[in-house]
This record gives structure tokens, sequence and C-alpha cells, in this order.
């Protein structure tokens, strides 16, 4: 099957009881068995539930893969990935510009275990195999970045990893499995923050992992029950309703990135542009190789800073100010004090999140509604340079 029909029919049968179309919610939190320690093959919601199963079923074939995992959110996911691999004195090497939950608990958690963060260029194979060293357990890959969309060599990275005894964890909640397959590129373990693309309507916050052999999966059940991370039944159902759609749904985002990430490019006060589909981009032919599409995140950069931003975002009609991305509807982010606060002011500046920086997440409205009202954001930042050069001239006489 191809991938479109895949999202709609590939472990979603009907259920076999009632032969309804749309499978019935397991809202249950423990099951009956038929002796001790002899149950049907569910015993306590935490440990599996029928519903959950169902969405690891679709998440795994759509990746390609026997084995999934859903977790009760992104970071509840991640928080498995690092449990169960990392151990004191192990250490792992993420992006620069990392997303923030990602480097806060790294850094503020897993750095108290005595876990060794490595944070560099990733999109920089050299600079990647500068920082393995016989300690190094996880490469953990975003690929694009969250926030500048930097594109990484998946295959070759993993390589590196590989040879030096080290896991290669990929986030693909930037491009889902219709857009990006990082396990048949070479990584072991993909992450997803499924509340993004795969769900859709922003309405559930979901994770999940998807592994490459038996050994790791069984490893991260492990600590999903232990830890009890695992996803609840009805944000499961509605996950598996959005995947139904998924498809449609990242064709009409994809059109409507690529069309305006090229029209910002032209706009006077917008000093940089990050999107993989543009030629200007400096991942974009490696994009073109591993990935399907471009993604449907922009990320620009305003000329006069914070000032800018806060007059960007004032008076916005279709774009709405809010944390996540992926659902159908147009959201705009400003890392250095959303989804990247948690990073110390140093940090950011070495990962490039400057004050003026802004995360677009473009939806499926319709595309002219979306350019005029960038267009109007724009004219108001733009009043901020004059007014920034008159304050300036009156502090300087």
């Amino acid at each position: 099957m191809k991938f479109a029909t895949r999202t709609i029919h590939a472990g979603q049968p009907s259920e076999p009881e009632t032969g309804a179309i749309v499978a019935p919610i397991f809202q249950t939190s423990t099951y009956e068995q038929e002796a001790p320690g002899q149950d049907k093959g569910f015993s306590y919601s935490r440990t599996n539930n029928p519903t959950r199963q169902r969405l690891e079923t679709v998440l795994a074939e759509l990746e390609g893969v026997p084995f999934a995992a859903a977790f009760a959110s992104g970071l509840a996911a991640e928080n498995a990935v690092l449990q169960a691999y990392l151990r004191a004195g192990d250490e792992i090497i993420i992006p620069l510009d990392v997303y923030g939950g990602t480097y806060r608990i790294l850094n503020r958690v897993y750095q108290n275990f005595g876990i060794v963060t490595k944070q560099i260029d990733t999109s920089d194979v050299k600079a990647v195999e500068a920082a393995l060293s016989p300690k190094t357990r996880l490469v953990w890959i975003e690929s694009p970045t969250n926030p500048r969309l930097l594109i990484t060599d998946i295959a070759a990275v993993a390589a590196l990893a590989r040879d030096c005894g080290a896991l290669t964890v990929v986030d693909n909640t930037f491009l889902s499995p219709a857009w990006q397959l990082p396990l048949t590129l070479g990584a072991d373990l993909v992450v997803h923050s499924t509340t993004k693309y795969l769900n859709g309507h922003s309405d559930v916050v979901g994770g999940a992992v998807v592994a490459r052999e038996a050994r790791l999966h069984e490893e991260l059940l492990w600590w999903a029950n232990c830890l009890g991370l695992t996803g609840a039944p009805f944000d499961s159902f509605l996950t598996l309703r959005g995947l139904r759609t998924l498809h449609a749904r990242l064709e009409h985002h994809a059109r409507n990135a690529h069309a305006l990430a090229h029209w910002l490019e032209g706009q006077p006060n917008v000093t940089r542009v990050w999107y993989p589909g543009l030629r200007s981009h400096p991942g974009h032919e490696l994009a073109r190789r591993q990935q399907r599409a471009f993604g449907a995140v922009v990320t620009l950069e305003l000329e006069g800073g914070h000032d800018a931003v806060r007059e960007f975002v004032a008076d916005l009609e279709c774009f709405s100010l809010a944390e996540s991305l992926g659902g159908v509807e147009s959201l705009v982010a400003h890392p250095a004090t959303m989804t990247h606060a948690a990073m110390e002011p140093a940090a950011r500046a070495r990962a490039g999140l400057t004050d003026g920086l802004i995360r677009l997440s473009i939806g499926i409205e319709a595309l002219e509604d979306l350019r005029a009202d960038l267009a109007r954001a724009l004219s108001r930042a733009a009043s901020v340079r004059p007014a920034r050069r008159l304050r300036q001239a009156a502090a300087a006489g």
C-alpha cells in the first residue's frame, strides 16, 4: 500500500465483535483474569491497553518496523529513552538548537545523575565525529532542528555512532513518517511528539518511540511501565483519528509553507529565513535526498529584535501566539521567551537563537489569508526601526 492508504488502513481493521469501522475506546484501568497470573494479554492499563496498542501498531507500520511504544507526552517518550540507555558517566551528543524541553531535562535533571551532554552543530558531520568518544552512549539528532531547521546527514552520523558503540536517536516530530523515515537511514530509535503532526488538531498531548530492534523496544516498554509514562486510551483514540488524515493534511501544510518561505525571503525587514526548501538553506540538497518534503515550519529573524517581535505578534489574525506546532491552525512562537526559555542566554546565543527569531508553524488555512496576515505583521514590526533609531539618537545627544 502507498503511504496515504496505510494511514487509513494499516493496523486499523474494523472491530471484530461488532464490525465497527472505528474501534471503540477501551476506557478501563484493569482487566478480569481467568486465573491467578492468567490474563488475556491485558492486566492493567498502565502496562498495556487495547486502544494504545492499536496506535502503537499503526505507528510501527508507518515507520516500517514492528516495534512502537506510545507515551503520555513527547517528553515522556524522551525520558524513557534517556532512562533506558544512559548511566552515570555516559555521554550524549545533542544539537546546538535542540528543543528547549530536551535541553532542560538533560541539563537540569540528568546532569545531576552524572550524564555528560555535548551540545554541538550536528549538521557538521566532522563536528560529530570529533565529539564522539568511548563514553558516548547516545547521539541525539533533530533533523530539521528546532527552531533553526538545520539538516543532519542521518546516515553518516548513524554510521559514525555505530562504529563508536552508540545508539542514534532521531526526533522526527517536525517531519513525521510521511516525510522522513530515519530508521531506513540507519537510526536505532525514532522519537515523536504525537501532539504535533501525527495528531494534527491541537487537542492531544502524546509521544511515541519507534525502535529498530525488539531488544530496544522491550527495554523501553519496561521503563514506560515502571515510571508510569504510558499514554491514555482516549488520547490514543484521538491520535488514531488524526492519523487518518495525516497525508492529506501534510500536503496542504507543505504547499503553504513552501510558498510563504519564498515570499518571506524577499521581505525587506526580514534579515533571514530558515526553510530547507529554499536554495539558500545550507542543508537544502541534503534535505532533498533524505526527506520526502521540506516540512511546514518556517523560521525567520526580524530586524529590530525583541521590540520588533512584540509588534509583529500584536495584531495577527490567522496566526496564534502559542507553544507547539503541527496543528491545522497556524501558530507563531518566540523561542527566546517560549520554547527555549529554559536555555540560559549564553546557550541561546551559542545556538543562534536571537531575540528577533520567530518560528512559524504553517497551517492549512488559505494561503492568501496567511500571507496577508504576515504582511500586516511585518509592516507593523518595521515601525520599530525608525523609533529605535530616534531613541538611540536622543540617548547619544
